[in-house]
């Protein structure tokens, strides 16, 4: 692959400490960047990321969940590769080694870096590297389904809590993370990684008392131009209704009371915007009064 650096402005002009060639040739190591693709759409990428591609010198992208489309950006002859194929072992190696030779390394996951997405295992044989490692968050698959939907994951009285979790599978769940004891709770679950595990889902949740009638969206491929499919189930249908859409990968399913409340004859309503509620921006207005 051609590689690039001439494109590369200076970490200096940026406000980074620069790591150019010192007098005797000793080069330090440059910055790798673990940047949130965000769900699919690129252009949901955050301003911050796309800066970043616009002047990397090597862009490592996880092709398996993030569109390549999302380093349109990238200088040319940037040095881009695709890591769907390698271990971790080769990832960190390639990200080790593209450091030591430009100043800006992006390694570009899906959504956020911080969920699902190995970060710590990734960080810490750069950190024995000794090369400087910096992150920037992505829009999380969780909201972008929410928005294909136009849903609200929070409601007054209805949920005011967002949990964010998986079903056991390859990987285990820690102690008190199983999906039964989360959904006692009754909120909102965003549920990721499990679309072949809707069977567990469905007892799991009946387990943990939900009726049958609760329901359930799954968004495949949030975001993703032409490819996004929404399907709005109950629990009682939700396998069979994915079955039909054959949605099998990439897809995140919201079980909460809150989905379908666009349709709901009344609201409770947010204090904030009440009449009636004061706060420092506004004072309340009494019923009756002009």
């Amino acid at each position: 692959m051609t590689e690039c650096s001439s494109s590369e402005t200076p970490r200096s002009a940026l406000g980074e400490p620069s790591n150019l060639s010192t007098a005797d040739g000793v080069t330090d190591a440059g910055t790798v960047w673990f940047v949130g693709a965000g769900p699919g759409d690129p252009e949901l990428l955050t301003v911050k990321g796309r800066d970043l591609i616009a002047r990397a010198g090597a862009i490592l992208f996880a092709g398996s969940l993030v569109s390549e489309a999302a380093t349109r950006w990238a200088p040319g002859g940037c040095d881009i590769a695709d890591s769907k194929g390698m271990t971790h072992e080769e990832i960190c190696t390639w990200l080790i080694d593209r450091a030591r030779r430009h100043q800006t390394v992006i390694r570009l996951q899906t959504g956020d870096p911080s969920l699902y997405g190995a970060l710590i295992e990734m960080v810490q044989p750069l950190d024995a590297a000794g090369i400087p490692v910096r992150v920037v968050p992505g829009v999380s698959s969780a909201f972008a389904a929410a928005a294909a939907g136009v849903e609200s994951l929070t409601l007054p009285e209805v949920s005011q809590t967002v949990i964010l979790t998986r079903v056991a599978g390859r990987t285990p769940m820690p102690e008190g993370e199983d999906l039964v004891s989360l959904a006692r709770h009754h909120c909102t679950l965003c549920i990721f990684l499990s679309i072949t595990l809707l069977s567990t889902i469905q007892r799991d949740l009946r387990e943990a008392g939900w009726p049958e009638d609760s329901p359930i969206l799954v968004v495949h491929k949030a975001s993703w131009p032409g490819e996004e499919k929404i399907v709005r189930a109950t629990l009682a249908t939700v396998r069979d209704a994915c079955r039909a859409a054959k949605i099998v990968t990439q897809s995140m399913i919201i079980a909460s009371p809150t989905v379908g409340a666009r349709q709901w004859e009344t609201l409770v309503r947010s204090r904030l915007y009440d009449a009636s509620f004061t706060h420092r921006f506004r004072r309340a207005v009494k019923p009756g009064a002009s």
